[in-house]
């Protein structure tokens, strides 16, 4: 990785291996795409890299791209994204904000995650996005509690076959009556 992990964030999940995981509350900006979620993280990539060169904060690793229609039988391909860069930590308040972009704070949070070395496409997203909902489907003591998202790691310069991310789903563990 080139750049650091926010404040309390956990090591990304190695690769292959899918672990429940718990992120503490963190703060980003967020660029909302719609259309083609695939161009999601190219698109975002200048409005979000402006906000934090104009506002003096350090690039943080993992970039978050959330699929916010993912995981229903209606939709096959989702086509609302948002793609954040993290805050190094949570007490960052930017001094310049524009259109373009929102600050939002995010609670903490449970997921179930996989860990991917190699390229960011759209198939090996959707690949290891049936793993997790698989293991879902033996693991009924969790429900989903929020839409899938992507977690990049490395920059664009990195090549292919040594990029890590991780694909995540948002769970919560069932509660008996």
């Amino acid at each position: 990785m080139s750049a650091s992990l926010p404040h309390d964030f956990p090591n990304p999940t190695p690769p292959g291996a899918i672990e429940v995981k718990e992120y503490p509350e963190y703060r980003a900006v967020t660029y909302s795409h719609s259309g083609n979620v695939q161009q999601a993280s190219q698109v975002a990539f200048n409005p979000l890299y402006r906000h934090i060169s104009t506002n003096q904060i350090a690039m943080t690793t993992p970039v978050e791209v959330r699929y916010l229609d993912g995981l229903t039988p209606e939709v096959s391909t989702p086509q609302t994204a948002e793609v954040s860069f993290l805050y190094p930590n949570r007490d960052i308040s930017p001094e310049t904000l524009t259109d373009e972009v929102k600050v939002t704070d995010y609670p903490p949070m449970t997921v179930v995650s996989i860990g991917i070395q190699g390229a960011y496409s759209w198939a090996n997203y959707e690949q290891h996005l049936q793993r997790l909902q698989g293991w879902l489907k033996e693991h009924s003591e969790y429900v989903i509690s929020g839409p899938p998202r992507r977690l990049l790691y490395n920059s664009p310069m990195t090549p292919e076959a040594i990029k890590l991310s991780e694909v995540q789903i948002p769970i919560a563990g069932v509660t008996s009556d």
